[in-house]
């Protein structure tokens, strides 16, 4: 059965056709800025160790900037964590790096070289603390790690960073009362499966590669932190503010959690650079990093966090210019 469909007039035709267009073209300024060149040269990001989230991240962000500016050469360096990668850029041998917050004020209090040319560029998402033993070990607590051999990270990680003040918290000396291990997420989980530690500390993104593999042929479960170690290290001295309790929720690492979360702390990751970056570059990165959260979240999950309403709070770096450019162009 034929239907007749009323007469849509001449002037609400080009009324739609108007407002389709606008709303088009808001769209494509959202993903990009129309009739403008993007920028062009090289620039070189910082990201972390094999198999770790930042270099994940950092690899799937570098194909994001490369359709968005075809004619930017992007470097990806691998690095120890946090600590080395604050160093590079307040040093200039890197132009933007992942780093956790509690690195970034760690470097800024000790007053490291070029720190007061730092600034933020987006809140990313948060680091989990891990403390990963066999399934079979007696170590059911951060005390139980007195006289084990344990994985504490690089010397230049956040890892290690956290670890150190972890052990610290729990009265363990990490340089006499444990056999400390230097290893990173790439190797450290091949140890703990072949015998050769009693456990290892990591810092990451939910869930990392490392152990998702880890679990896949080794049975491990995670040593909780309750709030009650935030609190110790809150008090412990400046600087340790940027710890929070929190649970690592039951769908992280499925086969390992059984259904159980962990209590643990995090600490936000920020994208950072320094206050020289040219603002044009820093605005169009800040736009990528932004409108491809869904993109790279589909293979970081933790990257489904980012989010532009908390983005801005880079705290404790103030925002880069071309970063808060961005930020203003879309505020409601």
């Amino acid at each position: 059965m034929s239907r007749t469909f009323p007469r849509i007039g001449r002037r609400r035709a080009l009324q739609g056709s108007a407002a389709g267009a606008v709303a088009l073209a808001l769209l494509l300024w959202w993903l990009l800025p129309l009739g403008e060149t993007p920028p062009s040269g090289t620039i070189t990001i910082s990201t972390g160790t094999p198999r770790g989230v930042y270099q994940e991240y950092g690899k799937l962000l570098r194909a994001e900037l490369d359709e968005d500016m075809p004619d930017l050469d992007i470097e990806l360096v691998t690095s120890d964590g946090s600590q080395q990668n604050v160093a590079r850029v307040a040093a200039g041998t890197a132009d933007f790096a992942i780093a956790a917050a509690d690195a970034v004020e760690t470097y800024r209090l000790e007053d490291g070289p070029g720190a007061d040319q730092l600034r933020g560029v987006a809140r990313l998402y948060d680091d989990y603390t891990h403390i990963v033993v066999p399934r079979d070990s007696g170590i059911s607590s951060v005390w139980a790690l007195k006289g084990k051999r344990v994985v504490i990270g690089p010397p230049r990680s956040g890892v290690r960073l956290i670890a150190d003040r972890v052990l610290e918290a729990a009265g363990i000396n990490p340089d006499t009362d444990i056999t400390p291990l230097a290893d990173g997420i790439d190797t450290a989980p091949d140890r703990l499966a072949s015998g050769d530690i009693d456990a290892f500390f990591w810092s990451g993104g939910l869930p990392t590669d490392g152990l998702t593999e880890l679990a896949e042929k080794f049975s491990f479960k995670f040593v909780p932190l309750d709030a009650s170690f935030v609190s110790e290290l809150h008090t412990a001295g400046a600087g340790m503010g940027y710890y929070r309790p929190t649970n690592m929720p039951e769908s992280a690492y499925p086969t390992v959690q059984h259904g159980s979360t962990v209590s643990t702390m995090a600490v936000s990751n920020l994208l950072i650079t320094r206050e020289d970056m040219d603002p044009r570059l820093a605005e169009w990165l800040t736009r990528t990093v932004i409108k491809s959260r869904d993109g790279i979240g589909a293979h970081v999950h933790s990257a489904q966090l980012v989010d532009l309403r908390t983005a801005i709070y880079t705290d404790p770096l103030t925002l880069h210019e071309g970063a808060r450019r961005y930020y203003r162009s879309v505020k409601p």
